[in-house]
């Protein structure tokens, strides 16, 4: 089990970093102009949307050494909105609602575009 973790006047408080995985991915879903996470297997270069109950496995979260975590998305994105403006609603929130959620500091937010679907 990988968890990240936070030392408290209380105690040692460890969050799994599946459930950080989750909470992101869901925060990142209401973001304007995300269709969904992606699956990308790089054995045969596809890249497929993931279903909500999978959306984790387009997120990969890691704690460094200085106790602040690195969030990994890969994302599909809605054809015509602006990547960039997409990118910094998705960082901006993220960063807020994890690090609330959390109480862990984001040092870095990365963003993959895997590929973009146009919406009905």
């Amino acid at each position: 089990m990988k968890a990240s973790s936070l030392n408290t006047h209380m105690g040692n408080i460890s969050i799994d970093n599946e459930v950080i995985a989750q909470y992101a991915g869901t925060v990142a879903m209401e973001c304007f102009g995300i269709v969904g996470m992606a699956n990308v297997s790089i054995r045969d270069g596809l890249v497929s949307l993931l279903r909500s109950d999978n959306m984790t496995k387009g997120i990969n979260v890691e704690l460094n050494q200085n106790k602040k975590l690195v969030l990994n998305f890969h994302v599909i994105i809605a054809y015509g909105v602006s990547i960039s403006a997409v990118a910094d609603n998705l960082i901006d929130s993220v960063k807020y609602k994890v690090e609330e959620f959390t109480g862990l500091e984001i040092e870095k937010i990365n963003i993959y575009v895997e590929g973009v679907r146009v919406i009905d």
